[in-house]
């Protein structure tokens, strides 16, 4: 299995393919930075999905543009036609670079432990190229995508903490695998219009091989939303403008106690004046079905002269023998007797004919 990676841009060059370069082995993450990423919750991710839009600024305060990040629970289709959760993250600037127009647009597909599934990013000034790289998905554990990196943010935001001595894996400027790393710079109050708020500040470092590092700082609310975003060396940042409505985490109320209460019937004229209006309706009921059938007083007195005489153990099941013959369901008793005896209890499933149409026999010795 591979990673694949879609890039259109100004800057893209054409790489090397990975079979020229087996012979030199590919960077690691270490075990704090995987451990991270597998430590995030699907509950902890449900919290990240919103939409936020900063301001792109000059060093003078000049608005040059926007710049928006849209994180979202989605669906993703493999080549294989398969589909499963994901994270769907879609980022887009557009501004102008010496009065000329210029933008990019990430959009990314990520599991829930910010593994990539794919990833395309178009860059646009004057002309375009294209460039897909590869690399074999073993070898990228701990790997941090562009879109990654901006759930991984929120993620660091909201704990209040950046895993220490981790070491992810990252894409330099040439699209070369090297290693990232965060670092928390600690907390800040920032003025925003008329509110003053604390920041919660990251610095990510992409250490390339080849070029010199370049670092990113962030400045994060404590629900993830972004403030202000900083790259190290470069004149301009993006700032929001407004305050955004900070997400807090649900609390999740406990079910309400009902306590049982005991209930005093007696005492309730109109539940008590329906228990006699019901126990004399019974009594009219079953005076009458005894007067319309004498032969169930002599059938239970049978039964109770027979019960004393016997004094069964099991009198449930002495009970069940004696009335069942009296079932209209009842199956022919077999002519001869048998060790596998016949439950006196009617079977809860139906009884199935045969296919010749006549009732299976049972109970033949």
């Amino acid at each position: 299995m591979s990673y694949k990676l879609h890039s259109t841009g100004l800057r893209a060059k054409d790489h090397q393919p990975s079979s020229q370069k087996e012979s030199l082995p590919l960077p690691e993450a270490n075990g704090e930075a995987i451990k991270f990423l597998t430590s995030l919750q699907p509950k902890e991710l449900q919290l990240l999905f919103f939409s936020e839009t900063l301001t792109m600024v000059s060093d003078t305060g000049e608005p040059l543009g926007e710049l928006t990040i849209d994180v979202q629970k989605g669906k993703y289709r493999d080549e294989l036609g398969v589909i499963s959760d994901c994270l769907i993250v879609h980022a887009f600037n557009r501004g102008y670079l010496d009065n000329t127009l210029c933008g990019n647009s990430l959009l990314g597909y990520l599991s829930g432990k910010m593994e990539i599934m794919e990833q395309h990013s178009h860059e646009f000034i004057k002309e375009m190229k294209t460039e897909v790289t590869f690399f074999p998905w073993n070898s990228i554990a701990g790997f941090i995508s562009e879109a990654a990196n901006l759930v991984l943010l929120r993620a660091m935001a909201r704990r209040q903490m950046v895993p220490s001595n981790a070491c992810f894996l990252a894409l330099d400027t040439e699209g070369k695998l090297c290693y990232s790393t965060y670092q928390a710079l600690g907390f800040q109050t920032i003025q925003v219009g008329r509110q003053q708020a604390e920041v919660f500040i990251v610095e990510q470092t992409v250490h390339s091989e080849e070029g010199i590092p370049m670092s990113c700082q962030f400045y994060l609310f404590s629900d993830g939303h972004l403030a202000k975003r900083v790259q190290v060396g470069s004149p301009g940042c993006c700032i929001i403008t407004k305050m955004p409505i900070l997400r807090e985490e649900d609390e999740v109320e406990p079910p309400p106690v009902f306590e049982k209460k005991p209930l005093a019937w007696e005492e309730d004229m109109e539940l008590y004046s329906r228990f006699l209006d019901r126990k004399e309706e019974l009594r009219l009921c079953h005076t009458s079905y005894m007067r319309h059938h004498p032969e169930a007083h002599a059938l239970i007195s049978d039964f109770l002269l027979f019960l004393l005489l016997r004094q069964p153990a099991d009198v449930v099941t002495f009970a069940a023998e004696y009335f069942g013959p009296f079932a209209v369901r009842r199956r022919p008793a077999p002519s001869l007797r048998s060790s596998n005896r016949p439950s006196p209890f009617r079977s809860l499933a139906p009884e199935q004919p045969s296919s010749s149409g006549s009732p299976p026999a049972s109970g033949e010795g």
